[in-house]
């Protein structure tokens, strides 16, 4: 797992050993994004009472999770906690549509630090790189470390990445993106080794490797949210294809005569069932901004939003059929923002599978066990395995 898993025993709802890991959780995520914390200072972070920060800790120290030191602040003594690294760093950094991830764990996957940022729906690569650039510098510097403490750095982008040039293979889908070498751009930034990959490999890879697709030796994994993307999962790692595009489901055409999509074809997936399409529903609504806007409303019984997301399961299950008639895959795991609606989106998802798959027997659907953290997960995921394997800087 990644992280301290305070959920593996799962306790009784409500029990005190329920309420102490759900308190232990708060210490750990406190120490995840500010690195470094007197114990006072957790106090205050979590809202919990000296007396169980100081018991909690104790009980983390010897566990291994976390390390404690003396330490003075305005004069006075304090003990600091930290989270407890092992035999190095590695960092993931998930750049998508409209947020940007950052996270650093050891090699042990113990996650050390996280962070989370919103992005311009029209941010340029070259300002976002330098943001993530200086706040993983902040993140190391908050748990006593520098850059160079990291052996290695994994990238998710949105779209694929040519292996060959290192480069968005499809031109036009992310201004200022063309033409960059994202892996070499980021690299030179931060003077360390970086891969990239798509944001849907990285997520497939951590759900096979931690979440909803674990044991599995074939799958798919769709992640869907302002844009589509997909990855085709066999036997523990993802197949790119020849040029990173295999798996790209947010491209598959299913109406030829369908509106122009930001590839040059027409039809495609995400013109359909991707955020922006979905928002483009309700832009005479004033309360509809955002993509989890529609999620609540539709959570709340709003006909028009559930009528959406039914409509978006059906056009991604007509994908997934396609995918499903050429790989033959166990399950599809579904990601991503979008996910969040469960079977308002599954259900229909599911009946449109199975409707138009070859044969009797459709793959199992579910949604993924990782959220929105899947992605820099896989890069930290992918980061260790590049490390076990005595990376070389190039893309592979």
């Amino acid at each position: 797992m990644y992280g301290f898993d305070v959920q593996s025993r799962h306790p009784t709802p409500g029990s005190q050993t329920s309420l102490r890991e759900a308190n232990r959780a708060r210490i750990v995520e406190s120490l995840k994004r500010h690195g470094h914390l007197t114990q006072v200072e957790l106090a205050g972070a979590t809202g919990l009472s000296a007396a169980t920060i100081s018991n909690i800790v104790k009980e983390l120290s010897a566990a291994g999770v976390v390390n404690t030191a003396g330490t003075s602040r305005s004069g006075r003594r304090a003990v600091e906690v930290t989270l407890a690294r092992r035999q190095g760093l590695v960092a993931g950094l998930h750049i998508s549509k409209r947020h940007m991830r950052v996270a650093i764990s050891d090699v042990d996957r113990t996650v050390v630090a996280e962070n989370h940022l919103p992005l311009a729906s029209d941010h340029r690569h070259d300002r976002e790189m330098d943001r993530a650039a200086l706040l993983l510098g902040d993140m190391v510097d908050a748990l006593d470390a520098s850059v160079s403490d990291i052996l290695v750095l994994g990238m998710a982008l949105p779209h694929p990445v040519d292996p060959l040039t290192g480069m968005i293979s499809t031109p036009g889908l992310m201004r200022g993106w063309d033409g960059v070498a994202m892996a070499d751009s980021m690299s030179e930034r931060i003077q360390l080794p970086v891969f990239v990959d798509t944001e849907a490999n990285m997520g497939g890879l951590a759900e096979l490797r931690s979440g909803a697709a674990r044991g599995i030796t074939s799958g798919v994994y769709v992640r869907v949210g302002n844009s589509i993307g997909g990855s085709l999962l066999i036997n523990g790692s993802s197949y790119r294809g020849a040029t990173g595009r295999a798996g790209e489901i947010g491209h598959v055409m299913i109406d030829p005569r369908g509106p122009l999509c930001a590839c040059g074809n027409k039809g495609c997936l995400e013109v359909f069932a991707a955020g922006p399409a979905l928002l483009e529903l309700f832009r005479d609504d004033p309360g509809i901004h955002r993509l989890r806007d529609v999620l609540l409303r539709a959570e709340a019984g709003d006909s028009g939003a559930t009528r959406a997301l039914a409509d978006a399961g059906r056009h991604i299950g007509a994908a997934a059929a396609i995918i499903s008639t050429m790989f033959d895959p166990e399950m599809i795991v579904v990601g991503g923002e979008l996910a969040e609606a469960g079977e308002l989106l599954l259900a229909p998802l599911r009946h449109e599978l199975e409707r138009a798959t070859i044969g009797t027997i459709a793959p199992t659907v579910v949604t993924g066990m990782l959220g929105d953290r899947a992605a820099v997960l896989g890069c930290l995921a992918a980061a260790i395995d590049n490390v076990a394997a005595e990376w070389k800087p190039q893309i592979r």
